[in-house]
Formats: C-alpha cells, sequence, structure tokens
C-alpha cells in the first residue's frame, strides 16, 4: 500500500575527477597541506567569517578534493560529522586532513576545536578513514598551525617560508 513512501534517497553529493591522479598533489608534511588550503581559501572572508573545509586523500596521499563543509560567522562554525564521512565515503579516501580559520587571528585551538577534532577521529577510526590533522589558518597574516606537530608555519603566496617552534 505505502511502500513506495519509503524508498530510502540517495546522498546527493558527486565526485567527478577532474584531474588524472598523477596530476594530483601529493601531501607529504603538514606544510603541504597548509598550503595548498590557503591557496583554495576565498580571501575575502578568511578574516570574517570561519570556515571549515576537508582534504580528501587517497591510501598514496593524493588529495582527491577539497570541500568548504561548513561557514559561520566571527567565532564560529558548525561541523556535521555525518555529512564530513558520507563525502569521505562517496569519494572513497582512505585519510582526511581538517582545517578551519580563526578571523581573530588567534592560532591556539580551543577546547572545542580539540574535542571536535578528537570526535572526528574517533569517528574516522570506525570507518577506517584516517584523520591525518587539523590545521588552523589565521584571519589575519599567513600564519597557520599544525594540531598535530604544534608548530606554528609562516606561509606567502607560493611557498612555505619557515617553521616557527613554540
Amino acid at each position: 500500500m505505502g511502500e513506495k513512501n519509503y524508498i530510502l534517497q540517495e546522498i546527493d553529493i558527486v565526485y567527478k575527477p577532474l584531474k588524472e591522479m598523477v596530476t594530483r598533489p601529493k601531501i607529504a608534511c603538514p606544510e603541504d597541506a597548509i598550503r595548498l588550503f590557503r591557496e583554495n581559501w576565498d580571501d575575502m572572508k578568511i578574516g570574517i567569517q570561519e570556515q571549515f573545509k576537508v582534504m580528501y586523500l587517497n591510501r598514496g596521499n593524493l588529495v582527491l578534493g577539497i570541500s568548504n563543509l561548513s561557514t559561520g560567522g566571527l567565532s564560529g562554525t558548525v561541523v556535521d560529522p555525518k555529512v564530513l564521512f558520507a563525502m569521505a565515503l562517496k569519494v572513497a579516501a582512505s585519510a582526511v586532513i581538517l582545517a578551519h580559520n580563526h578571523p581573530s587571528g588567534t592560532l591556539t585551538p580551543s577546547d572545542c576545536d580539540r574535542k571536535l577534532t578528537q570526535k572526528l577521529e574517533e569517528v574516522g577510526k570506525l570507518l577506517d578513514i584516517a584523520v591525518l590533522d587539523h590545521v588552523i589558518l589565521s584571519g589575519l597574516d599567513n600564519t597557520a598551525i599544525s594540531m598535530n606537530s604544534d608548530s606554528t608555519i609562516v606561509i606567502d603566496d607560493s611557498a612555505i617560508l619557515k617553521k616557527l617552534q613554540p
């Protein structure tokens, strides 16, 4: 009778590779990820709205893509683990790198940042999708921090300039 009303709908996230695998960037260190995130960040929003992006990687750490998962306000944005990992499964990612910006320029991870990272790492373990790092980009200058290495990294438009140990 009402069987047709309960057909499960498919997630409408589509992955259509635009590049051959051999031309994709490989992530070998936090600096590589930060540089690529910075190149793909909207300069008009980095200093005014917090955004959360995810880099999806294959088993060889080649970049499958970067998604803008959410955009919030000056002091926060909402991250839905279901959407993050639905996209990771859809593109057959083996690992992810998380990134968000602090419009204030503060690079110190908040308690919420640390708790979210831990939660996403736990979900990733269940799905066999590694969370390799969580980076925070400053909204004021060209600095960023890798939460895995606790190093402040200064970047310019073309390359990593130097690492500053805290």
